[in-house]
């Protein structure tokens, strides 16, 4: 039982290491993309489609 405690406490601590960074770097990675000036337009013209008015009957 207790080899089995040690490799689950070793990936965790694998996962662990590895994992956390890689999502950090994923989720600056967005919010650049999110703020970056040059998407500014796009992302107001789709924050606008919501209140538009359709010509359909």
């Amino acid at each position: 039982m207790s080899a089995i405690t040690a490799i689950q406490n070793l990936l965790a601590a694998v996962f662990t290491t590895f994992w956390t960074p890689i999502f950090f770097a994923i989720f600056v990675a967005i919010l650049t993309y999110a703020l970056w000036p040059r998407n500014k337009a796009a992302f107001d013209e789709a924050a606008r489609l919501p209140l538009r008015e359709d010509d359909r009957p």
